[in-house]
C-alpha cells in the first residue's frame, strides 16, 4: 500500500507524538509537505519538524489547542498560507478521559467533545474550504468505539463513535467536488501513552486476533494509502486497523 504524494500538503493534527508523528513523518516520506499541531511540548514538536526536513520536505510546527475552534481554523489558514495549500487533513488530536460514568462531570464532558468531535468538525470545515479535486480528509478513530472491552470507556468511546457519522456525512457532501473523507479506526498502538510493556499490556494484546500492539507506523501505513491515488475509490468509510481487535 505505497503512494507518492510529492507536491501535495497535509496538516496532522496532534502530529508531535504517538500515532500522529508516525503518520506526519509516513507522509514526509511519501513525498507531502507537513504541518502539524501540537498543544505543550516544544521539545516533542521541534524532533518531529526535525525529522522531516531530514527527509527534505518543509515542515510547520504550529503550537493549538484542539478544544479552542478558533486556534483549530487558525491552524488550517497557517498551513495555507505558509505551505501554499492543503490536499490532505488529517484529524488526530484526542484525549482519553477514562472512568465510571458518575465520577466524569462536565468539565470531562466538554474537553471530550471539544477535542474529539467538535475540533474534527471545525478543521474539517475550514479545510473544506481550500480543498480541490482529490482532496482528502482522515479521521483517527479508536477501536473502542467498536467494542467497549472494560467499564469507564462510555464518553470516549461515545466521542470516537460521533467520527463515524462525521465520516459519512462529510464523504455524502464532499464526494461531488472529488473531495474523499475516511475513518481509520486504530487497535491498541505502542506510544508514551500506551505502552507495549505497560501494565495492562498483556490482557489488552490479548483482546486483539494477532495478539499483539500495532506499531505507529502499520497505522500511518493506511493513512498514507487513503491519502494517495490508490485511495482515490475510498469514501465514508470506516477501517479498522486493530489486530482483529473487533472481530
Amino acid at each position: 500500500m505505497t503512494t507518492t504524494l510529492d507536491g501535495k500538503v497535509a496538516l496532522v493534527t496532534g502530529g508531535s507524538r504517538g500515532i500522529g508523528a508516525g503518520i506526519a513523518l509516513r507522509l514526509a516520506t511519501e513525498g507531502a509537505d507537513v504541518a502539524l499541531t501540537y498543544q505543550r511540548d516544544d521539545d516533542r514538536a521541534a524532533l518531529v519538524v526535525k525529522q522531516i526536513e531530514a527527509l527534505g520536505r518543509r515542515v510547520l510546527a504550529v503550537r493549538a489547542d484542539s478544544a479552542d475552534p478558533d486556534a483549530v481554523r487558525a491552524a488550517v489558514d497557517r498551513t495555507v498560507e505558509e505551505l501554499g495549500r492543503l490536499d490532505i487533513l488529517v484529524n488526530n488530536a484526542a484525549v482519553f478521559l477514562v472512568g465510571p460514568v458518575e465520577q466524569l462531570g462536565p468539565d470531562e464532558l466538554e474537553r471530550t467533545l471539544a477535542v474529539n468531535v467538535r475540533a474534527p468538525y471545525v478543521a474539517a470545515q475550514a479545510a473544506a474550504r481550500h480543498m480541490t479535486g482529490g482532496g482528502r480528509i482522515i479521521n483517527i478513530g479508536s477501536n473502542v468505539a467498536r467494542r467497549a472491552p472494560f467499564p469507564g470507556l462510555a464518553l470516549y468511546s461515545m466521542s470516537k463513535t460521533a467520527l463515524v457519522g462525521l465520516t459519512k456525512g462529510l464523504g455524502r457532501e464532499l464526494g461531488p467536488r472529488g473531495i474523499t473523507v475516511n475513518l481509520v479506526n486504530p487497535g491498541p498502538t505502542d506510544t508514551d501513552a500506551n505502552p507495549a510493556d505497560g501494565p495492562n499490556a498483556a490482557a489488552i494484546s490479548g483482546l486483539t486476533a494477532l495478539g499483539r500492539y500495532a506499531v505507529p507506523a502499520e497505522i500511518a501505513g493506511m493513512v498514507a494509502h487513503l491519502a494517495g491515488v490508490d485511495g482515490g475509490y475510498v469514501t465514508g468509510a470506516s477501517i479498522d486497523v486493530d489486530g482483529g481487535f473487533a472481530s
